[in-house]
């Protein structure tokens, strides 16, 4: 799986936006397949137009810290790329780790504020804000 420092030298790479979303697409490609099972209700995230679901698992690290890991997927093959780029950033890493990291401000400096239809960029939001509350639980169950 590509690290988000590829996908950003990727995107230096591709001027053409048509490129970019071919890129995009690829991307999505990669994704680990989801189980029918975790296509739920449960793992379906509200405010999207494309349906997108993200199925949680939280292991622990050698500290005992707790990592979220995510499987996602989408019905829309751009919706897909940006799941991939988003579980790039952030599934496998600790819920403060997941708080700190700005993934709205790492899509913008990748063009997509300009490019994502309005109904895009809030599932994008609504993806981003579904994860920080899954960190934000995963903190407050390890006080």
């Amino acid at each position: 799986m590509a690290t988000i420092d590829d996908i950003r030298e990727n995107f230096e790479l591709l001027d053409d936006w048509d490129d970019r979303y071919r890129y995009v697409i690829e991307l999505g490609r990669t994704l680990e397949p989801m189980p029918e099972a975790e296509h739920s209700s449960a793992n379906k995230v509200q405010g999207c137009v494309s349906q997108v679901w993200l199925s949680k698992k939280v292991e622990r690290n050698g500290a005992g810290e707790p990592l979220l890991k995510y499987l996602g997927d989408s019905d829309a093959h751009i919706v897909r790329g940006l799941v991939a780029i988003l579980l790039t950033l952030y599934s496998g890493q600790t819920p403060q780790q997941i708080l700190a990291t700005d993934a709205l401000a790492v899509f913008d400096e990748f063009g997509f504020r300009e490019h994502l239809t309005p109904q895009r960029s809030n599932g994008l939001r609504s993806m981003v804000e579904r994860i920080r509350t899954d960190a934000r639980e995963a903190l407050a169950a390890a006080s």
